[in-house]
């Protein structure tokens, strides 16, 4: 007994510089991703996991600046890397051009070059491969590579964020190019992201991924590829716990040290947490440009008339949701944009709760009271639907059972039914196979147009191998052409009125029901440094290379 006391008291005397560096960081997240490979669907598991292993050529940092990642420069009209020219249909066009940095290898040790992003350049024009966004690749009609680090692409339209490349990352092409040229459309299922995501020649991170446990972890390792600092761990595991009750257990069991707010405890989960534990972990709340909704399926005949979407939103108290379920954090929602966001209409048209007029609407069109309490129309079909969200969720599930009350009292038949995000998204959301609504979130970046939800071009069918986001159906003649002319217009007042008018026909037609854009809660030891929320599409793992301990 007495040498272990001397052991622990030589152990404080230590200088902090002298102490044994932790080797090992776990973290919680909520939902496993249904893929790894980067340009095949959307969630916000994949985008967090892919932060640690992979590097996009630009991105928006923790203070909404875009920003070069893998490229030595963000070209601007200015510097003479983005050039006006004229599209091949006689239509004002644009030539940009990136620089990748020195010295950037994937895993394996193989040189990032040029060819990668023209593979993915050819497999996104691709229809049959389901890229996405389609917008992108349709748009950037020719590849240029002059040499190993230089590429430039030709748009046949002038936009205001050309400078961004989202999505378009280079993909591995002495890996991946021979398993698409074999199979475009089967790609989805060969890519190696998913048959052997160990594999070092896929990774460009500052960690590559070591081990995979479907649906429950994956163990990240760090790359001796990388090129940049070097990270504080030599491993990271990402485990994750479906249940936030059961993550915050393994939160105080030490099981994990850390929970992602991207994906982690809802934040009055987090809040009464912090009060019970005082200051053991830090918790950090980051507003965002997360939108909470539900996607409606508006092939169901009921959802196709508008007076019913908007009794679906009047019969909801969403203010007084917010205040009993989330401690009045989140921000009650107009439309799909956000009041952070410099482009947001304060004078959009609002639905405030009102259970009678919401009534009234359902009425009008023609659905009125059964003997159940139910409403039916002239056929005798009862308002009855299913209500999905990510199982496990405990914020939305109870989110779910508050919408489901609000909508009986109205006469509306919510049938609840979840099912595991990775199976949600990756199958139900991505073929529409949902039969009502569905309760989720969208991430954006700053001034994101939203054409891969609103399109009608973006709609997922068989033919584009389900590629596209707009999950609803949502189809508007005046709204494409708000989405095409929005990114084409570069002053600022003129783009301002185009947003405003998007949103006026979002709040009228209600594609989507609007609730609130959340606050992410997120909590850290306090040993851990550094951690900046960026409260956007780009996620804190973007960064981890700066993550310090103390």
């Amino acid at each position: 007994m007495a040498a272990r006391f001397l052991i622990a008291l030589l152990l404080l005397a230590m200088p902090a510089a002298a102490q044994p560096q932790r080797e090992q960081l776990a973290i919680g997240i909520t939902q496993y991703p249904s893929t790894l490979h980067p340009n095949i669907e959307s969630m916000v598991a994949k985008s967090y996991v892919l932060g640690f292993v992979r590097r996009p050529v630009t991105a928006y940092d923790a203070d909404w600046r875009l920003t070069c990642i893998l490229c030595e420069e963000l070209p601007t009209l200015e510097n003479g890397l983005a050039v006006r020219e004229t599209a091949p249909d006689g239509r004002p066009g644009l030539r940009v051009t990136w620089r990748l940095r020195e010295g950037l290898r994937w895993g394996d040790g193989t040189p990032i070059t040029t060819e990668d992003l023209r593979f993915a350049w050819e497999a996104g024009r691709e229809g049959a491969t389901g890229f996405g966004p389609a917008e992108f690749y349709r748009s950037a009609y020719e590849f240029q590579a002059p040499d190993a680090r230089t590429f430039t692409l030709r748009f046949d339209r002038v936009t205001f964020e050309f400078a961004s490349l989202g999505d378009f990352q280079p993909l591995p092409a002495h890996i991946e190019r021979p398993r698409w040229q074999a199979d475009p459309r089967g790609y989805r299922s060969r890519t190696a992201y998913d048959t052997e995501p160990t594999n070092p020649g896929l990774w460009s991170g500052p960690y590559r991924i070591a081990g995979v446990q479907p649906g429950s972890a994956i163990t990240l390792e760090r790359n001796p590829a990388w090129h940049g600092p070097a990270p504080a761990f030599r491993r990271i595991v990402i485990r994750t716990v479906e249940s936030t009750p059961a993550l915050e257990a393994q939160l105080l069991a030490g099981q994990v040290d850390m929970v992602a707010g991207e994906l982690g405890l809802p934040v009055e989960q987090a809040a009464a947490l912090q009060r019970r534990t005082g200051n053991r972990f830090r918790v950090q709340y980051r507003p965002g440009l997360i939108y909470e909704h539900m996607d409606l399926n508006l092939d169901l005949p009921a959802f196709q008339d508008r007076r019913v979407r908007q009794a679906l939103l009047m019969a909801l108290d969403r203010e007084q949701i917010v205040n009993r379920l989330f401690e009045g954090r989140q921000t009650v929602a107009a439309t799909s944009v956000n009041p952070l966001d410099w482009v947001h209409d304060n004078e959009v048209r609002r639905w405030p709760f009102d259970a009678a007029r919401a009534q009234a609407l359902l009425t009008e069109a023609g659905w009125t009271p059964g003997p159940d309490g139910i409403r039916r129309n002239a056929a005798g079909d009862r308002l009855s639907f299913e209500l999905m969200t990510t199982a496990g969720n405990r914020s939305r599930e109870a989110t779910q059972q508050v919408i489901q009350a609000m909508w009986r009292a109205v006469g509306v038949d919510a049938r609840i039914r979840n099912e595991p995000p990775r199976v949600l998204f990756g199958e139900t959301l991505s073929r529409r196979r949902f039969q009502g609504a569905v309760l989720f979130a969208w991430v954006s970046a700053p001034e994101s147009v939203p054409r891969s939800s609103l399109h009608s071009e973006e709609v997922p069918r068989a033919e584009r191998n389900w590629s596209g986001q707009n999950y609803t159906a949502f189809r508007s003649a005046e709204m494409d052409a708000l989405l095409e002319r929005i990114p084409e217009e570069l002053d600022r007042e003129a783009r301002r009125a185009l947003w405003r008018r998007l949103q006026a026909i979002y709040a009228e037609e209600l594609p989507a029901i609007p609730l609130w854009f959340r606050q992410d809660a997120h909590v850290w030891p306090q040993w851990l440094d550094n951690v900046r929320p960026t409260g956007h599409l780009n996620p804190t793992s973007l960064w981890v290379e700066e993550w310090r301990v103390r």
